[in-house]
């Protein structure tokens, strides 16, 4: 009977020591080695080293002077250990409810604006850090005003960070919220006032 058993654990603790410890190891290695930002989170940090976030998961701004992310149905929203999407389909009343009163409330900031869609509804993951080149546009008279600037100026921001289709066709147009966030802070500093 050891003679069966033994190929069997002998190849079970092989594979276990190459693909449960060596393999992760050297993937591992080889990303810490060529991609270190990206293995790291894209963790983004202030001029003193504190992380202020990352540039791929979304975190809430509220502040009339920040652009706002996509709204999120990710825990009690922007939770990374709760990303998801609502699950709820356009027929339903509760996502239709709210959809309406955050186009309400939008319209009362930006009236005679067509709103974005991607200014009401939520993300996949609920945690997209990227908004549309229109709906980026949308806000800019908001931060504009807040901040006290001429909405040109903002809108040179946010064109400065607006990245194309990935390799040229892949993809739609897209806005980094925290990068344009950043951009505005280091270009046109708003007192000390921090992102929230």
């Amino acid at each position: 009977m050891l003679s069966h058993l033994r190929p069997a654990i002998v190849s079970m603790g092989l594979f276990t020591v190459l693909l449960g410890l060596a393999y992760p190891l050297a993937v591992t290695g080889v990303a810490q080695a060529a991609f270190p930002a990206q293995a790291n989170g894209s963790l983004v940090k202030d001029a003193k080293g504190t992380v202020v976030g990352s540039i791929l998961i979304a975190q809430g701004f509220s502040k009339p002077e920040y652009l706002h992310p996509r709204p999120s149905a990710a825990g009690s929203g922007y939770d990374a250990s709760a990303s998801s999407g609502s699950n709820m389909g356009p027929l339903n009343e509760t996502l239709i409810a709210r959809e309406k009163t955050d186009a309400d409330a939008l319209r009362a900031e930006n009236p005679g604006v067509t709103i974005p869609a991607d200014a009401v509804t939520t993300s996949g993951s609920g945690l997209d850090p990227e908004i549309s080149p229109a709906n980026a546009r949308f806000q800019a008279p908001r931060v504009a005003k807040a901040r006290g600037l001429a909405v040109a100026q903002v809108q040179a921001v946010i064109d400065g960070q607006t990245q194309g289709p990935l390799l040229g066709f892949i993809g739609q147009p897209r806005v980094n919220v925290l990068a344009v966030n950043r951009a505005l802070d280091a270009r046109f500093p708003t007192g000390g006032k921090k992102g929230g």
